[in-house]
């Protein structure tokens, strides 16, 4: 990838007062994220004279800093011909349906078959690289057995933009989910502070936020009852904590079907128990981060969710509605 600034200078001007540098890069270089500026300094490539600085170096109106954005590496990864549910692209970015099973980002245990090995033969060198070299263009992520909406940055500029965005948390996130029972209300507001497991690291849990818990809200309502089997519910989340949904749904009593790490087990009712956990991202409304217009995505809830409602369905059958007979109208004598 080509190097986008080199040997620049850049006099701070004279009315600043003392400024970390790389908050004053920051304000003197807009269309560049901090993270891409970041690099900048973590390389070495950041001067005031010939004095290599760091990020927090003390700096004035009227000093003249050097820098340079280092070389983005190619990722060194083979891309995979792997078929793609794309719902809508363009030369910034794509919305994609994620698969169940898919994982996002390679990783020591991963194989070859990563989104990010699909998205380097589909996108043919186009991705953002601020996200590093084993994450190019990933702004977000979809647990491995979350199916739904995805947004990959195809450049900088809209890798800023969309980071920005799940940053102040102005994008609409709806989810949908299978869980165990009956809730006790028809729809409500989770408001609790989720961090890790204190005993079991590999889980999150609802954890006070002086013991490290971060702040995260969801906002449930019910889709479809199955009497005390199970029920269908949608979430909206405002923030994007690991686990979230999975986390605050069983904080009611309701394990999310499928999800054996947060309790769930079989439920005998059921002929075919679900392979995975059944939660899937259905809808995101974001700001296109380099025209304006607003994107309102949509992924159909997939075949194997599906059969699974219909499985509850033929155990559990909607209430039928009563009919109501309208009395014949007397003529007045």
């Amino acid at each position: 990838m080509n190097n986008p600034i080199a040997n620049t200078q850049y006099t701070l001007p004279a009315h600043l007062s003392r400024l970390r540098a790389d908050k004053a890069l920051a304000l003197g270089f807009p269309e560049h994220s901090r993270v891409a500026l970041q690099r900048a300094f973590d390389a070495g490539l950041v001067k005031v004279g010939d004095t290599v600085i760091k990020r927090d170096h003390a700096v004035y109106g009227g000093d003249v800093i050097s820098f340079a954005l280092p070389e983005i590496k190619a990722a060194d990864l083979t891309p995979a011909d792997i078929p793609l549910d794309i719902i809508w692209e363009d030369k910034h970015i794509i919305a994609l349906n994620k698969a169940s099973g898919m994982v996002v980002h390679p990783g020591a245990a991963t194989g070859g078959d990563t989104l990010v090995h699909a998205l380097l033969s589909h996108c043919a060198g186009s991705l953002s690289g601020v996200g590093g070299v084993e994450r190019p263009g990933i702004v977000h992520r979809l647990d491995r057995e979350t199916s739904g909406v995805m947004l990959v940055a195809k450049s900088d500029a809209a890798h800023r933009g969309l980071s920005e965005q799940f940053s102040a948390r102005t994008l609409q996130k709806e989810y949908v989910a299978l869980v165990t029972g009956k809730t006790e209300l028809l729809s409500g507001i989770v408001d609790k502070p989720i961090g890790r497991n204190p005993t079991q690291r590999h889980k999150m849990a609802v954890v006070e936020s002086a013991k490290g818990g971060r702040a995260a809200r969801t906002d449930w309502q019910v889709v479809e009852a199955f009497g005390e089997v199970a029920t269908f519910v949608r979430c909206a989340i405002h923030t994007g904590r690991t686990h979230q949904i999975r986390v605050h749904m069983k904080s009611l009593g309701n394990i999310i079907l499928g999800d054996v790490v947060y309790g769930w087990k079989p439920l005998p009712e059921l002929k075919h128990q679900p392979e995975r956990v059944m939660l899937h991202a259905e809808h995101l409304v974001v700001t296109h981060p380099i025209t304006g217009k607003t994107l309102d995505l949509r992924a159909p809830v997939p075949a194997d969710m599906q059969a699974v409602l219909k499985e509850l369905r033929a155990i559990v059958p909607p209430p039928k509605k009563v009919a109501v007979r309208k009395q014949k109208s007397r003529p007045n004598k």
